[in-house]
């Protein structure tokens, strides 16, 4: 199976580009940002559980990334699109 090559832009209401993050491997409802005090934190978990018949394993894979803000960008004016 081919994998999925994903990019979270975040941006500021100002048009200023703040991030590119690559979130390939992650479907995006599995992708959360959360802005506050001035700071960026884009999370993502998921697991894949492989059975064969004979044993049942489960992966396990997590990002997290976090950025402060530039000066003069407000939480509120923060975007993003996956």
């Amino acid at each position: 199976s081919r994998t999925k090559r994903l990019g979270m832009m975040l941006n500021s209401c100002s048009g200023q580009n703040l991030a590119l993050i690559d979130v390939k491997g992650f479907d995006p409802k599995d992708i959360t940002v959360t802005v506050k005090d001035g700071k960026v934190t884009v999370s993502a978990e998921r697991k894949v559980e492989c059975d064969t018949g004979v044993s049942k394993t489960s992966n396990y894979k997590k990002f997290v990334k976090e950025f402060c803000l530039p000066p003069g960008v407000c939480d509120k004016e923060v975007t993003y699109s996956v």
